[in-house]
């Protein structure tokens, strides 16, 4: 008699080996689907708002000077001086405006866009237009020295839906991604 101990396989896992082999790809759908829609639905939904300013030469410059002065204030439209002046009008705090409002400036238009981000469709608008109000005030400060002025072109407008996928989208990326996941995992087992 021998004391060797023989190796118990777990039932489980019998089960598993049993399965036919395209299970592994409606499990991985099946799953991803259900992730996607989950993450759809638990995540806020958050709106956004652009306004956006333009940039006008005076008498004294010409219309290459207000391109090169409307990047310069699309880089300076989030430091602190601009947003400080904005958290005032637009009632949050100067952080919360560092991490919600974006700028870009076109390379062929004197034209900034600002973007604010929120989870509330109000506080995206105010807070794009106090940025863009706020930055065509400091540019009014300097347009002796720049011969450059900024104007409002087009105040924010509240967002009538928000800007991120819907649930139905997310659960529909996700059922693709568990897919695909399940048919390499299909490629790869032994």
């Amino acid at each position: 008699m021998t004391d060797t101990p023989t190796r118990l396989r777990l039932p489980s896992l019998d089960r598993v080996r049993r399965l036919p082999a395209w299970s592994a790809l409606v499990a991985g759908t099946l799953l991803g689907g259900l992730s996607g829609g989950a993450y759809g639905l638990l995540t806020p939904a958050e709106y956004t708002a652009t306004s956006y300013v333009v940039a006008v030469p005076t008498d004294q410059a010409g219309p290459e000077s207000a391109r090169g002065f409307a990047q310069a204030y699309g880089r300076v439209a989030t430091q602190l001086a601009v947003l400080g002046d904005a958290q005032v009008w637009a009632g949050v705090p100067v952080r919360t405006l560092r991490d919600s409002v974006r700028t870009a400036t076109s390379p062929d238009a004197p034209m900034v866009s600002v973007t604010a981000v929120s989870e509330r469709p109000g506080t995206a608008v105010d807070m794009a237009n106090a940025v863009a109000r706020a930055l065509t005030r400091h540019a009014e400060d300097t347009k002796d020295s720049t011969r450059v002025r900024l104007v409002q072109f087009s105040r924010a407008v509240k967002p009538s839906a928000p800007a991120g996928a819907s649930p139905a989208v997310t659960a529909l990326v996700g059922a693709s991604a568990g897919g695909l996941l399940g048919g390499l995992a299909l490629l790869a087992r032994p």
